[in-house]
Protein backbone atom coordinates (compact mmCIF):
# COMPACT_ATOMS: atom_id res chain seq x y z
CA UNK A 1 0.00 0.00 0.00
CA UNK A 2 1.38 3.40 -0.98
CA UNK A 3 1.90 6.17 1.53
CA UNK A 4 -0.85 8.22 -0.11
CA UNK A 5 -3.35 5.36 0.09
CA UNK A 6 -2.41 4.69 3.71
CA UNK A 7 -2.91 8.35 4.54
CA UNK A 8 -6.35 8.39 2.95
CA UNK A 9 -7.30 5.22 4.80
CA UNK A 10 -6.16 6.73 8.09
CA UNK A 11 -8.13 9.93 7.49
CA UNK A 12 -11.21 7.93 6.51
CA UNK A 13 -10.95 5.82 9.66
CA UNK A 14 -10.52 8.92 11.83
CA UNK A 15 -13.55 10.63 10.31
CA UNK A 16 -15.65 7.49 10.63
CA UNK A 17 -14.58 7.19 14.27
CA UNK A 18 -15.57 10.79 15.05
CA UNK A 19 -18.98 10.39 13.42
CA UNK A 20 -19.52 7.06 15.19
CA UNK A 21 -18.58 8.61 18.53
CA UNK A 22 -21.15 11.36 18.01
CA UNK A 23 -23.94 8.81 17.72
CA UNK A 24 -22.51 6.18 20.09
CA UNK A 25 -22.23 8.62 23.01
CA UNK A 26 -25.48 10.38 22.07
CA UNK A 27 -23.76 13.75 21.74
CA UNK A 28 -26.72 14.93 19.71
CA UNK A 29 -28.59 15.56 22.97
CA UNK A 30 -26.36 18.60 23.47
CA UNK A 31 -27.44 19.96 20.09
CA UNK A 32 -31.19 19.74 20.55
CA UNK A 33 -33.55 22.68 20.65
CA UNK A 34 -34.79 21.71 24.13
CA UNK A 35 -31.26 21.55 25.55
CA UNK A 36 -30.41 24.92 24.04
CA UNK A 37 -33.52 26.54 25.51
CA UNK A 38 -32.89 25.03 28.95
CA UNK A 39 -29.21 26.04 29.00
CA UNK A 40 -29.50 29.48 27.42
CA UNK A 41 -29.05 31.45 30.65
CA UNK A 42 -25.98 29.43 31.69
CA UNK A 43 -24.40 29.91 28.27
CA UNK A 44 -25.12 33.64 28.33
CA UNK A 45 -23.52 33.95 31.77
CA UNK A 46 -20.47 32.05 30.55
CA UNK A 47 -20.32 34.26 27.47
CA UNK A 48 -20.42 37.37 29.63
CA UNK A 49 -17.59 36.10 31.83
CA UNK A 50 -15.37 34.59 29.11
CA UNK A 51 -16.40 36.26 25.87
CA UNK A 52 -13.49 35.36 23.60
CA UNK A 53 -13.15 31.84 24.98
CA UNK A 54 -16.82 31.12 24.27
CA UNK A 55 -16.60 32.66 20.80
CA UNK A 56 -13.54 30.55 19.97
CA UNK A 57 -15.06 27.33 21.31
CA UNK A 58 -18.32 27.97 19.46
CA UNK A 59 -16.44 28.64 16.23
CA UNK A 60 -14.38 25.45 16.44
CA UNK A 61 -17.39 23.30 17.34
CA UNK A 62 -19.35 24.72 14.41
CA UNK A 63 -16.47 24.10 12.00
CA UNK A 64 -16.18 20.48 13.18
CA UNK A 65 -19.93 19.89 12.88
CA UNK A 66 -20.02 21.37 9.37
CA UNK A 67 -16.92 19.50 8.20
CA UNK A 68 -18.22 16.14 9.46
CA UNK A 69 -21.78 16.72 8.22
CA UNK A 70 -23.31 16.13 11.65
CA UNK A 71 -27.01 16.96 12.14
CA UNK A 72 -26.42 19.85 14.50
CA UNK A 73 -25.79 22.90 12.31
CA UNK A 74 -29.35 24.25 12.51
CA UNK A 75 -29.41 24.30 16.32
CA UNK A 76 -25.90 25.74 16.45
CA UNK A 77 -26.99 28.53 14.13
CA UNK A 78 -29.94 29.31 16.41
CA UNK A 79 -27.52 29.28 19.34
CA UNK A 80 -25.40 31.89 17.58
CA UNK A 81 -28.35 34.27 17.48
CA UNK A 82 -29.48 33.44 21.00
CA UNK A 83 -26.05 33.97 22.59
CA UNK A 84 -24.33 36.58 20.46
CA UNK A 85 -27.14 38.58 18.87
CA UNK A 86 -27.80 39.09 15.16
CA UNK A 87 -24.63 40.68 13.86
CA UNK A 88 -21.98 38.87 15.90
CA UNK A 89 -23.91 35.61 15.47
CA UNK A 90 -24.22 36.13 11.73
CA UNK A 91 -20.50 36.77 11.30
CA UNK A 92 -19.53 33.78 13.44
CA UNK A 93 -21.91 31.36 11.77
CA UNK A 94 -21.15 32.58 8.25
CA UNK A 95 -17.39 32.21 8.67
CA UNK A 96 -17.56 28.92 10.58
CA UNK A 97 -20.03 27.30 8.17
CA UNK A 98 -17.94 28.35 5.17
CA UNK A 99 -14.73 27.02 6.71
CA UNK A 100 -16.43 23.77 7.68
CA UNK A 101 -17.93 23.38 4.21
CA UNK A 102 -14.50 24.02 2.66
CA UNK A 103 -12.92 21.33 4.83
CA UNK A 104 -15.68 18.88 3.87
CA UNK A 105 -15.09 19.83 0.22
CA UNK A 106 -11.37 19.06 0.54
CA UNK A 107 -12.00 15.79 2.36
CA UNK A 108 -14.37 14.70 -0.37
CA UNK A 109 -11.89 15.67 -3.07
CA UNK A 110 -8.79 14.03 -1.65
CA UNK A 111 -10.33 11.02 0.10
CA UNK A 112 -13.31 10.02 -2.07
CA UNK A 113 -12.68 11.37 -5.56
CA UNK A 114 -10.38 8.63 -6.90
CA UNK A 115 -12.60 5.76 -5.79
CA UNK A 116 -15.73 7.43 -7.16
CA UNK A 117 -14.01 8.32 -10.43
CA UNK A 118 -12.82 4.74 -10.93
CA UNK A 119 -16.45 3.52 -10.71
CA UNK A 120 -18.37 6.36 -12.34
CA UNK A 121 -15.72 8.04 -14.48
CA UNK A 122 -17.96 8.53 -17.54
CA UNK A 123 -20.81 10.11 -15.57
CA UNK A 124 -18.44 12.21 -13.49
CA UNK A 125 -16.82 13.50 -16.67
CA UNK A 126 -20.11 14.99 -17.85
CA UNK A 127 -20.65 16.55 -14.45
CA UNK A 128 -17.13 18.00 -14.54
CA UNK A 129 -17.79 19.68 -17.88
CA UNK A 130 -21.07 21.10 -16.62
CA UNK A 131 -19.42 22.49 -13.50
CA UNK A 132 -16.66 24.08 -15.58
CA UNK A 133 -19.33 25.96 -17.56
CA UNK A 134 -21.92 26.79 -14.89
CA UNK A 135 -20.42 25.63 -11.60
CA UNK A 136 -20.58 28.86 -9.62
CA UNK A 137 -24.19 29.52 -10.67
CA UNK A 138 -25.33 25.98 -9.85
CA UNK A 139 -23.57 26.08 -6.50
CA UNK A 140 -25.12 29.45 -5.68
CA UNK A 141 -28.58 28.05 -6.39
CA UNK A 142 -27.95 24.93 -4.29
CA UNK A 143 -26.64 27.00 -1.38
CA UNK A 144 -29.48 29.47 -1.47
CA UNK A 145 -32.22 26.83 -1.38
CA UNK A 146 -32.20 25.44 2.19
CA UNK A 147 -33.85 22.13 1.27
CA UNK A 148 -30.62 20.64 -0.10
CA UNK A 149 -28.65 18.83 2.65
CA UNK A 150 -25.46 20.64 3.59
CA UNK A 151 -23.20 17.59 3.56
CA UNK A 152 -24.52 16.36 0.20
CA UNK A 153 -23.59 19.61 -1.53
CA UNK A 154 -20.14 19.58 0.09
CA UNK A 155 -19.47 15.99 -0.94
CA UNK A 156 -20.71 16.27 -4.52
CA UNK A 157 -18.90 19.53 -5.23
CA UNK A 158 -15.69 18.06 -3.83
CA UNK A 159 -15.82 15.46 -6.61
CA UNK A 160 -15.83 18.16 -9.30
CA UNK A 161 -12.93 20.28 -10.60
CA UNK A 162 -14.29 23.48 -9.01
CA UNK A 163 -11.58 25.60 -7.40
CA UNK A 164 -11.62 25.82 -3.62
CA UNK A 165 -11.60 29.63 -3.64
CA UNK A 166 -14.65 29.71 -5.91
CA UNK A 167 -16.40 27.12 -3.79
CA UNK A 168 -15.72 29.05 -0.57
CA UNK A 169 -16.88 32.51 -1.62
CA UNK A 170 -19.93 31.29 -3.56
CA UNK A 171 -20.93 29.11 -0.60
CA UNK A 172 -20.59 31.97 1.84
CA UNK A 173 -22.67 34.35 -0.27
CA UNK A 174 -25.26 31.69 -1.10
CA UNK A 175 -25.71 30.52 2.49
CA UNK A 176 -25.88 34.03 3.93
CA UNK A 177 -29.66 34.68 3.52
CA UNK A 178 -30.65 31.36 5.11
CA UNK A 179 -28.07 31.86 7.85
CA UNK A 180 -29.52 35.29 8.62
CA UNK A 181 -33.02 33.80 8.94
CA UNK A 182 -31.87 31.19 11.46
CA UNK A 183 -29.63 33.53 13.45
CA UNK A 184 -32.40 36.10 13.67
CA UNK A 185 -34.83 33.38 14.80
CA UNK A 186 -32.36 32.42 17.51
CA UNK A 187 -32.91 35.80 19.14
CA UNK A 188 -36.48 34.68 19.86
CA UNK A 189 -35.44 31.25 21.10
CA UNK A 190 -38.06 31.09 23.84
CA UNK A 191 -40.86 31.25 21.29
CA UNK A 192 -39.57 28.39 19.13
CA UNK A 193 -41.09 24.95 19.58
CA UNK A 194 -39.50 23.26 16.54
CA UNK A 195 -37.25 23.92 13.56
CA UNK A 196 -39.93 23.21 10.98
CA UNK A 197 -41.64 26.58 11.18
CA UNK A 198 -38.56 28.69 10.50
CA UNK A 199 -38.76 28.43 6.72
CA UNK A 200 -42.21 29.01 5.30
CA UNK A 201 -43.08 27.81 1.76
CA UNK A 202 -43.17 31.43 0.56
CA UNK A 203 -39.69 32.08 1.98
CA UNK A 204 -38.29 28.94 0.35
CA UNK A 205 -39.88 29.97 -2.94
CA UNK A 206 -38.22 33.39 -2.64
CA UNK A 207 -34.85 31.70 -2.15
CA UNK A 208 -35.48 29.49 -5.19
CA UNK A 209 -36.29 32.48 -7.40
CA UNK A 210 -33.28 34.40 -6.11
CA UNK A 211 -31.00 31.41 -6.66
CA UNK A 212 -32.23 30.70 -10.19
CA UNK A 213 -32.07 34.33 -11.31
CA UNK A 214 -28.28 34.50 -12.01
CA UNK A 215 -28.37 31.21 -13.92
CA UNK A 216 -31.39 32.31 -15.96
CA UNK A 217 -29.76 35.67 -16.65
CA UNK A 218 -26.60 33.99 -17.90
CA UNK A 219 -28.59 31.64 -20.15
CA UNK A 220 -30.58 34.56 -21.51
CA UNK A 221 -27.45 36.58 -22.21
CA UNK A 222 -25.89 33.63 -24.02
CA UNK A 223 -29.03 33.17 -26.13
CA UNK A 224 -29.04 36.88 -27.00
CA UNK A 225 -25.39 36.84 -28.07
CA UNK A 226 -25.96 33.81 -30.29
CA UNK A 227 -28.94 35.49 -31.92
CA UNK A 228 -26.97 38.68 -32.47
CA UNK A 229 -23.97 36.87 -33.94
CA UNK A 230 -26.25 34.80 -36.15
CA UNK A 231 -27.99 37.95 -37.34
Amino acid sequence: MSRSAAGKLLVSALLAGLVAAYFLFDLGRFFSLDYLKQSREQFQALYGAHTFLVLGAYFLIYVAVAALGLPAAAVLTLAGGALFGLWVGLVMVSLASTLGASLAFLLSRYVLRESVRSRFGDKLGRIDRGVEREGAFYLFTLRLIPIFPFFVVNTLMGLTPMRLVTYAWVSQVGMLPGTAVYVNAGKELGQLDSLTGLLSPSLILSFVVLGLFPLAAKKGLGWYRKRRNHG
